[in-house]
This record gives C-alpha cells, sequence and structure tokens, in this order.
C-alpha cells in the first residue's frame, strides 16, 4: 500500500511539472501576450518581491483567516441543525421543502441584502462566506443521520438511551463520511467566497491583490495570487483529509 501510494505521488508530481513546462514553454513562445500569460518564472519572481517585501504574506494571512473562520461559522450551525433535522422524520418532512428553496440560491444573491444591512464591512464578507459554506455541510450532515440504519434506533430504544446519547453514540459516527464530504466541499466554496467578498467590499487579502492586480495589467502578480490561491485549497484540503482519516480510523479493515 505504501509503495502504490508513492507511486500516485510522484505521478501526481510528474502530471504538475508537466504543466509547468507547457506553461513556460507557451509563454517563451509568445503563444499568448506577455502582457496576459506570463511564464512561471516570472509568477515565481512576483511570489518572491510580494514575500520578501511582507505584503503577500498579510494578504493570504487574510484569506486565510476569512476563509477559516467562515467555515467554522458555517460548520457549527450546519452540522448542529442537521444532527437535529436528520434525526426527525417529522423535521425532515416539515423543513425539507424549505431546505430544497434555500440550497439553491447562490451566495451572490445574498450579496446586496447583506451590504443593506451590514454594508461593505468584514461582518458582511464573514456572512456571505458562512451562508454560501452552510449548505453543503447542512444537508450532507441531514443526509448522513437519516441514513443511519433504523434497527440501531430499536436498539437504541430498547437499551434506554436518552436522545443526546442516541445522537453521540449511533447516529454520529454513523454520519460521520458524509459530515465529511460537506466539510471539504464547504471549505472550497468558503475559500471561493473569501476571495469574492475581498474584491466586493475591498477587504485586504488575496481577491483584493488579484483584482488590483488585473485592473493594472500586472500579469506576474495576478498569477502569483491564483497560484496561493491554489496551494492554499490543496493544504486546507490535505489537513481535513488527515483529520478525517484520524477521526474513522475504526472504518479501516483489519487484515
Amino acid at each position: 500500500m505504501i509503495w502504490r501510494r508513492a507511486l500516485w505521488l510522484a505521478a501526481s508530481v510528474l502530471v504538475g511539472l508537466g504543466i509547468v513546462l507547457l506553461w513556460q514553454l507557451a509563454a517563451d513562445a509568445r503563444l499568448v501576450s506577455p502582457v496576459f500569460l506570463p511564464g512561471p518564472d516570472k509568477a515565481w519572481a512576483a511570489l518572491e518581491r510580494g514575500f520578501a517585501s511582507g505584503e503577500l504574506l498579510d494578504k493570504v494571512l487574510g484569506t486565510v483567516g476569512r476563509m477559516v473562520w467562515g467555515w467554522l461559522l458555517a460548520s457549527l450551525l450546519g452540522i448542529g441543525l442537521g444532527a437535529l433535522i436528520g434525526i426527525s422524520p417529522a423535521a425532515r418532512a416539515y423543513l425539507g421543502p424549505t431546505l430544497e428553496f434555500l440550497r439553491p440560491l447562490p451566495a451572490s444573491a445574498i450579496v446586496p441584502v447583506a451590504i443593506a444591512f451590514l454594508g461593505l464591512s468584514e461582518g458582511m464578507v464573514l456572512v456571505v462566506i458562512g451562508f454560501g459554506a452552510l449548505w453543503p455541510m447542512l444537508l450532507a450532515t441531514v443526509h448522513g443521520f437519516a441514513a443511519v440504519e433504523p434497527r440501531l434506533y430499536e436498539v437504541s430504544r430498547a437499551l434506554g438511551l436518552s436522545r443526546w446519547e442516541v445522537i453521540a453514540k449511533i447516529a454520529l459516527p454513523n454520519a460521520l463520511p458524509d459530515i465529511f464530504a460537506g466539510l471539504r466541499l464547504g471549505l472550497t466554496v468558503a475559500l471561493i467566497l473569501a476571495v469574492v467578498g475581498e474584491m466586493l467590499a475591498s477587504r485586504e487579502g488575496l481577491g483584493l491583490w488579484i483584482l488590483l492586480s488585473a485592473r493594472a495589467f500586472r500579469a506576474p502578480d495576478l498569477f502569483a495570487g491564483v497560484i496561493l490561491l491554489g496551494l492554499i485549497g490543496l493544504v486546507s484540503a490535505a489537513l481535513l483529509s488527515s483529520v478525517e482519516r484520524y477521526a474513522l480510523r475504526w472504518r479501516t479493515p483489519v487484515h
């Protein structure tokens, strides 16, 4: 198993290096104007300049902070409400149509409402992030709790377990795979909305950095910001996957 994972990792790295090489060759051949497509060497130089001045580090910390706080807010609400709805057939029946009505609403649709109440503030950005990231977690949690084997609930009643004991000892462990799937998707949505919110509200972060770089035709800085966003997504997904493997280690088959 270890050698197989190492092989897949090596293949992924080679694919990534191949894409960077093709990018460099396309830039050197000027297939696209350098004003719009700098080479990876120029994007790397922009990264070095940005971190050397400390400016890019501040942008990264601002974006990551908004992403994490909005995601945590959505996680608490989504998992809490999802557990209460998912464990109750009556709640699912009554609230199902409302959830299906709200679920397709894009986060951008509530931006004008959020601005009207909160202005172009930090709170507005966090509300938009939380709203957008809430639905994957909420619906995944509802599905996870609703999919618990009914006979397990019959056993819990026979054992005289309280409602909270049923949630903690039976429903939650069974729903964890769905919950983590929602958390991963919600984390991606939170990063996207953090960038969008920074662009709309002119908050310091990678979103504003990318927007101003595009307006000033600073293509290397723009691509440096995009690369950093990709790295943030990659690292955050890897960290969450590590937490998931640890939390679900009891599912690992014994050979």
